[in-house]
């Protein structure tokens, strides 16, 4: 399966109220792994941004003014994403504010979950978290995930992020399937041919003998042991239960 980790940033909270994208970070991950293929744009808005959410991922309008406008990119990324399952966090979000810049460009593009799939890690994580904070920073907190590069939000940094915590929130599947079929056989399969192909390219180990001086030295010391305990040592009782003696 091919998922689109994604996430934007925009000028403010509402479409309707005329915000727009600024900002849109994609991840490609395939089978659950992922692939180092990635798509980041800025957009200028041609319009301001505002302060509150200037203050939060400290993108300026004076840093897009050269930047590209939505319909010059749509078809660049509209390609990366067409046919993946989107992966997002609050992804009412981030679709709404798509689906408002596909809708600003005619009928020919329909809307985003007529692309792509979507899944709501902010769904999942309430699912599996209820009544406690799953934003992504609580997210990275509880599962492990090193955020610690985040001053401000990024919505490629965003995205590669919440790749590392989807990833370890759904740890215990190997591979994500609309049949159902994440099966616990599938990943010893993985596993075993993930052995064999070590197997492969591990060079033969060296077997190190004692020598007749190393074995005496060893069982004298165990018998110094035993005479100041009074009683054979845990080695000895082994070797004498053992089937080979």
């Amino acid at each position: 399966m091919r998922q689109v980790v994604l996430d934007t940033e925009t000028t403010g909270l509402e479409p309707n109220d005329g915000h727009r994208v600024i900002e849109i970070g994609c991840v490609e991950v395939i089978n659950r792994r992922l692939t180092g293929n990635s798509l980041h744009l800025y957009l200028n808005p041609q319009r301001e941004i505002d302060e509150g959410a200037l203050a939060v991922h400290g993108i300026s309008t004076e840093f897009l003014a050269d930047k590209p406008t939505f319909d010059k990119v749509a078809d660049e990324f509209l390609a990366f994403v067409d046919g993946a399952e989107l992966v997002i966090h609050n992804a009412p979000f981030d679709v709404g504010f798509l689906n408002h810049e596909l809708r600003r460009l005619g009928s020919r593009y329909g809307t985003m979950e007529q692309r792509c799939g979507v899944l709501d890690t902010l769904v999942m994580a309430r699912q599996k978290h209820p009544g406690q904070k799953n934003n992504l920073d609580a997210l990275c907190r509880r599962y492990g995930v090193e955020n610690g590069h985040r001053e401000l939000h990024g919505a490629l940094l965003d995205a590669e992020i919440l790749a590392d915590v989807y990833l370890a929130m759904t740890g215990g599947q190997t591979r994500l399937s609309l049949d159902g079929n994440n099966s616990a056989e599938q990943g010893g399969e993985m596993a075993a041919e993930a052995i064999r192909r070590l197997d492969g390219q591990r060079p033969g180990l060296t077997v190190v003998r004692a020598s007749d001086q190393e074995l005496q030295r060893h069982r004298d010391k165990l018998s110094a042991i035993a005479d100041s305990n009074g009683e054979p040592t845990l080695w000895d009782r082994q070797e004498e239960d053992s089937p080979l003696h």
